[in-house]
């Protein structure tokens, strides 16, 4: 089962009163099949509020990149595919809709609307199944995992890239040049954000320095949040990566074990060809790791709250087990990276306003406070802080750093660096972090 997006869904509509967040994942759950026209299920989506004039709007996209399209819409229709759920038939929907603003909606409007969404490949159904198949083999046929963000999020000439990431470590919010404590000490794992380069470049660079002057091991174990959701709750694909600064190639031993162990990990693979969050590690680990290297490309996705639910937990335990195993027989030196972000508010992220200082001075407070479990290695307390707060401020990079706990043996862990980003208009914000374990 599809774990729904790491944050909830809340269905309302009007300025006041709007929810979104990031990605929808909706799902039967009656069990019952039922005419995909007349109850209409969309796809996991992310979508943002965005202005035009006066005029409040919401668009929508694939973060998959099975669609390329995007789809821009009002708020009253968009308060429509929001009950695109398997469960609400266009009719009900019109009624929801009378209810709401007072008004009839035309079933043919909204029909319309579902061919409309059924040719971008915004819906569950055969066109997209099809879709899915042949990106799938498509993506298996490729020799190597391409980038897929050179040019957009970071520098796509390698010397150019290269100037740019030494950038980070010398800009005025980089690290400094003190030596660090844990000099030529091995790494045992980091904690390193996903937010877009150009802006979060520098928070990548003080947890990277901590490996430029470490013990550097021979196997990076790179955990990435899946942004648009998993079924099986992690996905590793064994194809090497390539950047403006060459190709890394993937540890075939720690793969090939994991694909024994646990083989449903490989039916996603292709989540990694449009998921940025490992790719954004690669051009860090090529510029200061200083002898040949491998990784192992992970994506996992599952919120604390998920891991009250029995089969969850157990998933998850089953494939980190594996993983394990499979890093302690490999008989190499191994660094596991957490790479994901912390806290999302605002209206993009499922708040009714946009954040305040007070809000967000208030977020970084508790961001500080989860991370202290972190830094002591403790999964457990670093899970219940999450669940006690029943995720309200929605931590996405919760499985990578969940996982990296679980993995790695370690006497410490410290958070070097902490900032946040701004994601639209309406001042939503991301917080992120790094940390290093020794």
């Amino acid at each position: 089962m599809r774990e729904r997006s790491w944050l909830g869904f809340a269905a309302s509509s009007g300025c006041s009163g709007l929810s979104p967040s990031p990605t929808m994942s909706f799902m039967m759950t009656s069990g019952i099949a039922k005419d995909p026209a007349q109850y209409p299920v969309l796809r996991n989506l992310q979508f943002s509020p965005i202005k035009q004039g006066e005029d409040q709007l919401i668009v929508l996209w694939d973060p998959s990149g099975l669609s390329k399209e995007k789809l821009v819409l009002p708020l009253n229709f968009f308060f429509v595919v929001q009950h695109f759920d398997g469960e609400h038939s266009i009719q009900d929907i019109g009624a929801l809709y009378l209810k709401r603003f007072g008004e009839f909606l035309m079933p043919n409007k909204v029909e319309q609307l579902v061919v409309d969404l059924e040719h971008k490949l915004f819906l569950e159904g055969p066109r997209t199944e099809t879709a899915r198949k042949q990106a799938r083999s498509a993506y298996r046929q490729q020799p190597i995992r391409q980038a897929a963000f050179a040019g957009r999020s970071y520098d796509a000439d390698g010397v150019k890239l290269k100037k740019q990431i030494d950038g980070f470590f010398t800009s005025g919010d980089g690290p400094d040049f003190k030596p660090s404590e844990n000099r030529g000490k091995l790494i045992k794992g980091l904690v390193a954000p996903t937010y877009d380069l150009k802006q979060a470049g520098p928070v990548y660079a003080w947890g990277y320095k901590e490996l430029q002057e470490a013990q550097q091991p021979d196997v990076y174990v790179i955990i990435g949040t899946a942004h648009a959701g998993l079924e099986h709750f992690f996905a590793v694909t064994d194809k090497d990566f390539e950047t403006p600064l060459g190709v890394v190639p993937a540890d075939r031993t720690i793969v090939d074990q994991l694909k024994g162990l646990v083989p449903e990990c490989c039916d996603e693979e292709i989540a990694h060809q449009t998921e940025h969050a490992i790719e954004f590690q690669l051009p860090f680990l090529q510029t200061i790791v200083g002898k040949p290297f491998t990784i192992v490309p992970i994506l996992s996705s599952f919120s604390a709250t998920s891991l009250s639910d029995p089969t969850v937990q157990v998933s998850a335990d089953r494939f980190l087990d594996a993983l394990r195993e499979a890093m302690a027989a490999s008989g190499t030196t191994v660094c596991v990276i957490a790479a994901g972000e912390l806290a999302h508010l605002g209206m993009r992220y499922g708040d009714s306003a946009p954040p305040t200082d007070f809000s967000f001075h208030r977020a970084m407070q508790r961001d500080l406070e989860m991370l202290k479990p972190v830094e002591e290695l403790k999964p457990e307390e670093f899970t219940q802080f999450i669940q006690k707060e029943n995720d309200q401020r929605r931590i996405s990079g919760f499985s990578p750093i969940y996982s990296l706990l679980r993995l790695i043996q370690a006497e410490k862990g410290q958070v070097l660096r902490y900032d946040r980003g701004i994601t639209d208009q309406y001042n939503s914000t991301a917080t992120y972090a790094s940390l290093a374990f020794f």
